[in-house]
């Protein structure tokens, strides 16, 4: 069980990166199950990108799906770090994304 805070590289091109804006976070975990990095080439040809890996970059922590207006999945619980008055960068880019494509 991978339990507490663990350091993930995130990609400088992708979605992680401009909600972040820093090529290193660390953020919370609390999970038994792991993405199998085995494979990660098959699912990249397919259209995800692995956008957050673990430091030595075995773990993936993130991934996302450029084609889309907001697709972007963690290992991790960004609900652990948030507080009603200072939401998660995730949440907030979530509800951006979705009041932006109402605009349109």
């Amino acid at each position: 069980m991978r339990l507490g805070a663990y350091i993930a590289t995130l990609s400088p091109q992708s979605l992680a990166y401009s909600i972040y804006g820093v090529p290193f976070i660390s953020e919370r975990h609390r999970h038994r199950y792991e993405v199998d990095i085995s494979y990660k080439k098959a699912l990249e040809e397919k259209g995800l990108i692995f956008s957050g890996l673990s430091k030595d970059g075995t773990l993936p922590e993130i991934c996302e799906v450029k084609d889309k207006t907001f697709f972007l999945g963690v290992q991790f619980h960004p609900e652990l770090k948030s507080q009603i008055l200072n939401p998660h960068p995730i949440f907030v880019s979530l509800i951006q994304a979705v009041l932006e494509k109402k605009k349109n």
